[in-house]
């Protein structure tokens, strides 16, 4: 049976190496012994469950490790569930028993590190590309033995749509890149043409075919099966690795690129350079009568480059951008690829290599993200197949490696920082510290020994990245990234716990590592006031005609995210009444512009996009919350009215809320579909009106959500899991698992804070 091991990891270990003893690392192990018969049972239980229901909610439960936490602790819930009856009004005492139960029930999912594990996972082109690269450097048996094996492919299974194909994330339409990296994946894995659950390949292969073949597939499928021996390099607009020569004066240089796009390409460069291709095995000469429907040999490569298909084309690329691929493609590459100018082309590869090792080390090769892994280890392998580095990598597959009763993932990275502060918010709005207090104590030492030390080694300007001292991280001190929003939200649970006795909840941080995390915070933002996620957004907007990619948007230079600014404003104006000597200038103006940045991006219709959520419910609870933080209020701000009439607006006859992913990338608001109601945007926007003071004008709306979450909650005060709630890119969505938990418990016990207890007090007062 698989078993969740926390903050593992070998020190005498010399391929990996932590800088805070692995605290928040969290991997996979199969035990054939661990497990009674009856906890066996009761996992293909909800394996089987899954597969039955898999067409109608596509997110899994997480159910493994959570079944494993509640045993392990041997956890009851035994405080009376609670329902609210037809015309029947909440009472105080309802409320807070719904509260007390996710509270209690939420508090034993804490790993014994402090922090939260949870699946982050979604996208279903993730994790084929791993195996491939297993497959070509000859380690796959070693990674993948026969029991994750099993649950790739199950994952594989229980994942594919109706008409046969895969989506670019689990609740989307069929497309061709991931229709052929699963396919692919599952030919590598041992299934044969026609093999697979419910005739998976022959289904996956058969919708691919009548789609004109695998030559359609986008830029990043045809790099990957350029690797692979399924493409020809020449199919391939050029990714010259000399970019990363390129004088730092000019705008398109790798400095001015978004982190996540420049590590992408810059192993793509180094692979491409060098005409990487892997062993042609008998099971790759079949893959090409497979996927194509012409004859391998006979296909002309030149006339493929441009090819997408219409499934899968999200972002056209302009003429502009054509005219540059063609340009390099006839007129450069054969210059550099031909002596004298092959000598930089030579160089341009160590250059590039050179800045895959610095990121490898500084990530303790974690790498920012799984799409970047899988290209930087088989860099690394290509390098040299023998070398420490590839080796260092294999130690840290384990890290984004997920299993739950849908199969096994890869994860984007881990969110372990990410979900941890915002749980410790939800528990600390509970006022529970009587209850729950060990659980605070150990939540609040796993944010204060995640929190980022140091800057990136050396000279790191030199390698384009920025000062990471005093932040936090997405997933764990290791990873190593700074991000602006998981910054401000540890900042803010440092804060939160500095009000509180140091022997219940541990000792307050230092003084001086709260201030640098305001650098931090200080240093993002921009000149119109917003903050970016990882580094300053310097460069020019217009760069994004150059985006290379046909399924994403603002993916080449740093932007500006609604989320990332209120986050920002609610950490400074806490930390400035709690520091009102430091920097304070700097900090009021920091606000006053973030505010103005969160009003000038308000929608016509009075919502605001949200980049990391779904969507304009989740845009509107962070604006008015950063608002509301700032000292804004509905009668001193059009912003905040407009706001509020936007979610009252869009609430649904349950009394929630039900947003489509569908609006992240058309950009405008779609409800689900039947007007249903989603209980983590229910609880998104119950919260952003309690900000913006709707308990004092009319607090029917917020009885009504109250309600429905109330009425929701589970025997064990579980919430059941729903539709996908994250996003990036526009177009990609995330599975947080953990949200279910976190954001109706918070909103819940905000509600009791703001809505309830005015309503006592008014009774009293009566």
């Amino acid at each position: 049976m698989w078993k969740l091991k926390v903050a593992d990891g070998d020190n005498n270990d010399p391929y990996i190496f932590s800088t805070n003893n692995f605290i928040g690392r969290q991997v996979w192990e199969f035990d054939p012994d661990y497990g009674t018969r009856e906890e066996q049972a009761e996992v293909e239980a909800a394996r089987e469950n899954f597969w039955e229901n898999r067409h109608l909610i596509k997110c899994n439960s997480d159910l493994l490790w959570r079944m494993q936490f509640l045993r392990e602790k041997n956890f009851k819930q035994t405080i009376p569930q609670v329902k609210v009856g037809d015309g029947e009004e909440i009472t105080y005492e309802i409320a807070k028993t719904a509260m007390r139960r996710g509270a209690h029930f939420f508090s034993a999912l804490q790993a014994s590190d402090g922090h939260w594990p949870a699946e982050i996972a979604g996208p279903l082109y993730f994790l084929p590309p791993l195996v491939m690269c297993l497959y070509i450097t000859g380690h796959l048996d070693t990674v993948f033995p026969v029991e994750y094996r099993r649950e790739i492919l199950r994952y594989i299974y229980c994942h594919q749509n109706e008409d046969g194909g895969w989506g670019f994330h689990i609740e989307g339409h069929s497309t061709m890149i991931s229709t052929t990296l699963n396919y692919i994946c599952m030919r590598v894995l041992g299934e044969g043409p026609d093999g697979g659950r419910d005739n998976a390949c022959a289904r996956g292969r058969k919708w691919i075919r009548d789609r004109g073949g695998v030559t359609s597939i986008p830029s990043w499928g045809k790099t990957w099966l350029s690797i692979f021996g399924l493409f020809d390099w020449s199919g391939s607009n050029p990714m010259p690795p000399e970019f990363w020569l390129f004088p730092s004066f000019l705008p398109i240089h790798p400095a001015n690129m978004l982190c996540n796009c420049r590590m992408v390409y810059m192993p793509m460069s180094y692979l491409y350079g060098r005409r990487f291709v892997g062993p042609i095995t008998p099971l790759v000469l079949e893959l090409r009568e497979e996927l194509f429907l012409q004859p391998y040999n006979e296909i002309i490569w030149k006339k493929v480059r441009h090819l997408c298909a219409k499934e899968d084309l999200y972002y056209p690329h302009p003429l502009i951008q054509d005219l540059m691929w063609d340009t390099l493609y006839i007129c450069t590459e054969p210059l550099l690829t031909r002596w004298p100018f092959n000598k930089l082309r030579q160089k341009a590869l160590e250059v590039t290599m050179k800045h895959i090792h610095y990121e490898d080390e500084n990530s303790r090769y974690i790498t920012i993200g799984c799409v970047q892994k899988s290209l930087c280890m088989l860099a690394c392998w290509v390098e040299n197949p023998n070398g420490d580095y590839f080796k260092k990598h294999l130690a840290r597959i384990p890290d984004y490696i997920w299993v739950g009763e849908d199969g096994i993932k890869m994860q984007g990275f881990g969110s372990q920082e990410w979900d941890t502060a915002f749980a410790l918010q939800a528990l600390l709005a509970c006022n529970l510290t009587n209850e729950i207090g060990p659980t605070l104590k150990k939540g609040h030492e796993y944010v204060r020994e995640s929190q980022v030390k140091d800057n990136p080694s050396g000279d790191f300007k030199s390698m384009f990245r920025h000062i990471s001292k005093g932040s936090w991280t997405f997933a764990d001190q290791d990873h190593g990234w700074q991000v602006s929003d998981c910054t401000a939200e540890g900042l803010k649970c440092c804060l939160l716990f500095s009000l509180m006795l140091p022997e219940i909840v541990g000792a307050k941080m230092e003084p001086g590592r709260l201030y640098d995390s305001v650098n931090i915070l200080l240093s993002l933002q921009s000149k119109n006031g917003g903050l970016a996620a990882w580094e300053p957004a310097t460069a020019p907007k217009w760069l994004e005609m150059f985006n290379p990619t046909e399924f994403f948007a603002n993916t080449i230079v740093e932007h500006e995210y609604v989320e990332c600014t209120a986050s920002a404003i609610q950490a400074l104006v806490l930390f400035k009444k709690l520091y009102p000597g430091h920097r304070k200038n700097e900090i009021h103006n920091c606000i006053t512009n973030a505010v103005r940045f969160i009003e000038d991006k308000q929608m016509p219709d009075g919502s605001w996009y949200g980049s990391w959520g779904i969507c304009f419910t989740y845009g509107t609870w962070f604006a008015l919350g950063g608002l509301a933080a700032a000292g804004k209020t509905n009668k001193n701000c059009l912003a905040i009215r407009r706001g509020v009439e936007f979610l009252l607006k869009s609430q649904r006859d349950d009394g929630g809320w039900g947003e489509s992913y569908a609006s992240c990338p058309n950009e405008k608001y779609i409800p689900l579909e039947g007007n249903s109601s989603n209980l983590v945007q229910t609880a998104w926007a119950l919260m952003g009106l309690l900000h913006s003071g709707q308990a004092e004008r009319d607090p029917t709306p917020l009885h009504k959500a109250a309600k429905l979450l109330i009425n929701s909650q589970m025997e064990d005060g579980d919430f059941p899991q729903q539709e996908i709630t994250g996003s990036f890119m526009k177009n990609c969505m995330l599975h947080y698992a953990t949200y279910r938990n976190t954001f109706p418990l918070w909103a819940l016990a905000e509600y009791m804070e703001n809505c309830i207890s005015l309503s006592s007090v008014g009774e009293k007062l009566k």
